[in-house]
């Protein structure tokens, strides 16, 4: 099968190499898109996201067609359409033809939308749900989001906002991500952008000049200080990026605050797969009942390596534009 293949130089190439068989719990899936995520370029870059490396073929999340299935296989037939985050857990990555994964992370895919916004949800979906389930929140908790125009940001804006969570102060660095998040539902006073002056000022500004229950930081290195600061005494902040400063840890050590880390890769260890399915299958009734929509995206090429350099190089410069990347295969 074609694929982007990383070779033993720590570079990605055009390449060709087996389809997988699936084992006797897998499903082999025709992948008929893909989507990018920040991980992607960092596995290449950084040592601690290095070390989820498990194939030369890199790529974590997709959606397409059922065309194979191991003995013990139940829940899925051939032809069925179906999106999943495969993770480290897939025979291969993404940036492939095809990708043999257990059946216990897929889902089906929501019928009302295409296979190109299907795989543009579970690595965001699953992080924002997760996050949402966690925090446990109520409409009167005050929230700052860090990167807000970005896949999880967006994502976690919609679910909040759907459940009538709506005081939330939202970061962006560009006046399209405001433009985009006022078209979610957020008002002008809400979104501060990152790039002004006096920005914990700006921030704290927006919340009525108090500082937050919750920091959701989706950015880390400064932002991270950045929201520290901000919360209050015994405050939540969530890390998402596992990018926290030294600086960051002592000012949240100072305040007493409670740190949640929020990892997927987290149920693989533990092969807690119901995790995956069940998170997918709880989106997957939130858009096809239209309580969400699914991510704005963008159609970066087909598969081959010069998409894939393409979006790698869109998301390290923060260029997306709020949209999620995504590769037709």
């Amino acid at each position: 099968m074609k694929a982007v293949i990383l070779n033993k130089n720590g570079k990605l190439e055009d390449g060709f190499t087996e389809q997988p068989k699936p084992k006797d719990n897998e499903v082999l899936i025709q992948i008929k898109a893909s989507g990018f995520n920040p991980i992607d370029y960092q596995m290449l870059e950084n040592e601690l996201e290095r070390k989820l490396i498990s194939s030369p073929i890199l790529g974590r999340e997709l959606s397409g067609i059922i065309v194979g299935k191991g003995s013990e296989v139940t829940q899925f037939n051939i032809g069925d359409e179906v999106y999943c985050g495969s993770g480290s857990m897939g025979s291969n990555g993404t940036y492939a033809e095809y990708v043999a994964v257990p059946e216990a992370i897929v889902s089906f895919k929501p019928k009302n939308i295409s296979f190109e916004q299907a795989a543009s949800i579970p690595s965001a979906g699953l992080t924002s749900l997760q996050i949402f389930n966690r925090l446990k929140l109520n409409p009167e908790n005050t929230i700052l989001v860090t990167g807000a125009a970005g896949g999880v940001g967006s994502f976690l804006v919609k679910l909040l906002l759907a459940h009538n969570i709506r005081n939330i102060t939202a970061t962006v660095g560009s006046e399209e991500n405001r433009q985009m998040l006022l078209n979610l539902g957020l008002k002008s006073h809400q979104i501060v952008n990152y790039r002004d002056e006096n920005l914990i000022e700006n921030i704290l500004k927006a919340n009525n000049n108090q500082p937050f229950e919750y920091g959701i930081d989706l950015v880390g290195n400064y932002m991270s200080e950045v929201t520290a600061e901000v919360l209050k005494i015994n405050g939540t902040y969530v890390d998402v990026t596992a990018l926290v400063t030294k600086d960051a840890h002592e000012i949240l050590f100072n305040k007493g605050s409670l740190m949640m880390n929020i990892s997927n890769y987290t149920y693989g260890m533990i092969k807690k797969y119901e995790y995956y399915k069940n998170s997918l299958l709880k989106i997957k009734e939130l858009i096809e009942n239209e309580t969400i929509l699914p991510p704005q995206h963008k159609l970066i090429g087909n598969l081959s390596l010069d998409t894939v350099l393409q979006a790698h190089s869109l998301l390290k410069n923060n260029q997306t534009q709020g949209h999620k990347l995504i590769m037709k295969h």
